[in-house]
């Protein structure tokens, strides 16, 4: 529950995910409130053994009128990793929700290659007790060939999905749109329910990209842990 203009910032003590681990996170915005809930860092993948996966479940509830961001930082995939992530919302028809999920394919300045992964990705919105939003992605093996592909990636080593759903939507397209490089797009899946996806060669073009976005869509008010 939060109280009105109420920030979370989450915390993984044990440092990442490896096989075998699950985390849950349930949150709800109360009717009227406003929620923002972030990480304090950059979540990891880490190698897991053998026929072990880690699990990484989020369920949000956004009580009517109230406006729920979820705005993690990224999750870093390494070598070897297996990580199944999912995230679930139910929000009432009044109800404003904004959510950014950045993924890292290894990282770039030490010269690593992601040859060996699992990942899994699933999200879904609902709204009233109806599905309105899906998204499902799954990478298997050699991650990096996969990612070079001009058809997949084109090479990216990073990537982000945003998703703002909101009365104002269709006002934002325009000037997101204009804030894009070559290698994202933006488009109006309903009048109130906005999508835009992003491919980046590293981490820290992709945050040069999501910063500015993110601190249109929050008015100003994206979470300090972000600037760091």
């Amino acid at each position: 529950m939060a109280g009105p203009n109420f920030q979370a910032v989450l915390v993984n003590t044990a440092g990442g995910i490896t096989g075998g681990d699950t985390v849950k996170i349930n949150a709800r915005a109360d009717a009227g409130s406003h929620l923002t809930l972030t990480t304090q860092a950059a979540e990891r993948a880490y190698r897991a053994q053998p026929g072990q996966v880690g699990h990484l479940q989020t369920r949000l509830e956004v009580e009517a009128g109230a406006r729920l961001n979820w705005l993690p930082q990224e999750t870093i995939l390494f070598q070897g990793c297996a990580l199944r992530r999912s995230l679930r919302v139910d929000m009432q028809a009044d109800a404003s929700f904004l959510m950014v999920e950045p993924l890292v394919f290894g990282r770039a300045a030490m010269g690593e290659t992601l040859t060996d992964c699992s990942f899994s990705d699933s999200i879904e919105i609902h709204r009233e007790g109806q599905l309105s939003y899906v998204d499902r992605v799954t990478l298997q093996g050699n991650i990096a060939a996969q990612m070079a592909r001009p058809n997949t990636g084109s090479g990216a080593v990073a990537m982000a999905n945003l998703v703002y759903v909101a009365a104002d939507a269709g006002a934002q397209l325009a000037p997101l749109r204009a804030m894009l490089p070559d290698t994202a797009g933006a488009s109006l899946i309903r009048d109130d329910l906005l999508v835009l996806r992003l491919l980046a060669p590293d981490s820290y073009l992709m945050r040069q990209t999501l910063i500015p976005i993110l601190n249109r869509l929050t008015d100003d008010t994206l979470p300090r842990c972000w600037m760091t």
